[in-house]
């Protein structure tokens, strides 16, 4: 009796590594990624099978961008803003004087 685990599974890779600006929070933490499918054997992906479409993606608040200017992702927030960092982008205290990432002068 022999057992066989095939299927197609998706692959998430970056293409561009360079950040971005996000259209939707600002930060510069989008980069350029692409969802390519394989043909996978015993979870081991073997063959690609379908290329996708390269797609901005935003590390900070998770939006999708296609190629067509279509956001995808989830929903942005309405509760308060946090402030970001305008250097880094990352995250802040409203009273933080300097960034404690990347020490810039907010």
């Amino acid at each position: 009796m022999c057992f066989v685990i095939a299927g197609v599974q998706p692959r998430t890779r970056t293409i561009d590594q360079t950040p971005r600006r996000c259209p939707r929070c600002g930060s510069h933490q989008a980069v350029t990624q692409q969802v390519d499918h394989y043909f996978s054997l015993f979870f081991i992906p073997l063959l690609r099978i379908k290329q996708g479409d390269p797609f901005l993606y935003c590390q900070h608040c998770q939006l999708q961008v296609d190629s067509m200017g279509v956001e995808t992702g989830p929903p942005p927030t309405d509760g308060p803003q946090k402030p970001l960092c305008r250097q880094c982008g990352r995250t802040l205290v409203s009273d933080f004087r300097y960034c404690p990432y990347c020490g810039r002068r907010q």
